[in-house]
Order: C-alpha cells, then structure tokens, then sequence
C-alpha cells in the first residue's frame, strides 16, 4: 500500500509481463514515478489504484 507521501504501489512484474493495452493489444510500460501503465501505441497512461491496473480505456489519460 502507498504511504502517506503517495508513494506509488508496486505491482507485481509476472502481472505486468501477460498484461497488454486493450485498444492496441500492444506492449505496456510501467511508469512507477506516475503510477501508471503506458502504451505508446494508443497515445494512453492507464491508472494503478491500490495497486490494481485499470485497465479501461474511458478511465485512462491521453497523452500528449
């Protein structure tokens, strides 16, 4: 769980390596600083919260 100075939860690497971007299908990366799951391909950061990836796209921020 993050602390009080919103410290972002790790998410467990074997989740990671089998989780993809549902739009694209494509590889994500995992920016712990942000707290986020980025996919390059579709331009999206899918939120971490608690720990748990959401990963739908309406929840997700577009990136620049």
């Amino acid at each position: 769980m993050s602390d009080a100075f919103n410290t972002p939860v790790s998410v467990d690497p074997r989740l990671l390596e089998v989780l993809v971007c549902p739009v694209t299908r494509g590889k994500l990366t995992y920016d712990r600083d942000a707290g986020e799951l980025i996919s390059v391909g579709a331009k999206l950061a899918y939120p971490i919260r608690e720990g748990v990836p959401i990963m739908l796209a309406e929840e997700a921020r577009q990136l620049d």
